[in-house]
């Protein structure tokens, strides 16, 4: 019997397309030994089944395998053909009880190529996904494919729609800096910080102005909270000062920006082997002008990034060998439940999670405890 806090649960839903009379070997069957041997370090289909296969007796514990274990074939096959949006509102459904959303949550919305997927044979190019992340407690909420990056504007609000954002702050690059998307993050009562940058020529050149303009004046006379952070180490000194103001009555176009409240910048000074570099970046956002806030806001978007960067390193995504129908989309999700269980589970001796899944691909206790440790917000 599978536990109530295993993923599995939330997928009872997905309808298995594989002809009834010929199926050997049950869904939820195929899908809990996928979970559980990609926790325990299997990056292939042949993996998955060489797990299977000398951890049977432990699977038995929870499944009923009535024709023993599937083979890599009907791993690939499944994930082929399993309906990606079913599987994602699994997903989502699941993310939505064990995400902590509480505190004016940073959620971060960015996209990924899932390099390995291009099919030259085929010529297919890669897919591309748009992720969904959480800064409380760094999980992925939520993803949806695009046909290529550029369409990373059209699939933002899909993905909104998909996901429960309510009292959290959006954070998305320029490419996303579209009034459409500040108007369904506004309508799903979310607040929104975005990157501006040359897609918006207007509206970057006029904020620009007005900071070059206020800066050179010390900001003296301006309305602006600013917050300042100084990081150091590794021979490398950053300073990060952030200024936001609410002073947009000048802004030609603020109300053909929902919600529209404040503009901002971030300025990141670095100095290392006494030399120095500056960076601005320059954001319009619906939030009040609250440093601090802002700063958190900008500041935690990296975490997409890193956890992309995950995905790659821990899970070998990009170098996943599926190309086939909806299998890279799946297996990219697949990825996603294994990531947020193993960035969830609290090990005594803070290991990482490439030990983690060594020590999971050996140790069936120690797998039950990622597999089905309950995640609290």
């Amino acid at each position: 019997m599978i536990k109530k806090s295993c993923f599995i649960e939330y997928c009872e839903n997905i309808i298995d397309f594989r002809q009834e009379g010929k199926i050997r070997h049950l869904l939820k069957d195929i899908l809990f030994i996928a979970v559980a041997a990609t926790i325990g370090n299997a990056d292939s289909w042949t993996q998955v089944e060489a797990f299977a296969e000398t951890h049977e007796k432990w699977l038995k514990k929870y499944l009923e395998l009535p024709n023993g274990i599937p083979s890599h074939d009907t791993y690939e096959r499944v994930f082929d053909s399993i309906d990606p949006a079913q599987f994602a509102k699994a997903f989502t459904a699941w993310t939505d009880e064990i995400a902590d959303k509480s505190g004016q949550a940073i959620v971060a919305i960015d996209g990924k190529t899932v390099r390995g997927s291009f099919d030259k044979q085929n010529d297919t190019s890669a897919i591309h996904i748009v992720n969904a992340w959480i800064s409380n407690n760094s999980l992925i909420l939520g993803q949806l494919k695009t046909s290529s990056k550029s369409n990373e504007i059209t699939a933002i609000p899909e993905l909104l729609d998909m996901l429960l954002v309510k009292g959290c702050i959006i954070t998305i690059d320029a490419m996303g800096c579209q009034k459409d998307i500040a108007e369904k993050i506004i309508d799903k009562k979310a607040d929104y910080v975005l990157a501006l940058k040359g897609n918006q020529p207007t509206l970057f050149e006029n904020v620009v102005e007005w900071f070059n303009f206020a800066g050179n004046n010390d900001f003296k006379d301006f309305e602006v909270d600013n917050h300042r952070t100084f990081d150091k180490g590794h021979g490398r000194i950053e300073k990060r000062t952030y200024y936001i103001s609410e002073d947009i009555d000048w802004l030609y176009c603020k109300n053909d920006w929902k919600g529209l409240k404040s503009i901002g910048i971030a300025i990141r000074e670095s100095t290392e082997n006494d030399k120095t570099t500056i960076e601005k970046r320059y954001f319009i956002c619906s939030i009040n002008a609250d440093a601090k806030l802002f700063a958190k806001a900008v500041r935690s978007h990296w975490g997409i990034e890193s956890t992309h960067w995950l995905l790659d390193v821990v899970l070998k995504e990009d170098a996943s060998r599926e190309r086939k129908n909806n299998g890279p989309e799946n297996k990219s999700l697949l990825n996603k439940v294994v990531l947020n269980k193993l960035k969830q589970h609290k090990d005594k001796k803070k290991i990482s999670n490439p030990i983690k899944r060594y020590k999971a691909s050996m140790d069936t206790k120690y797998l039950e405890t990622i597999m089905f440790s309950k995640i609290t917000n």
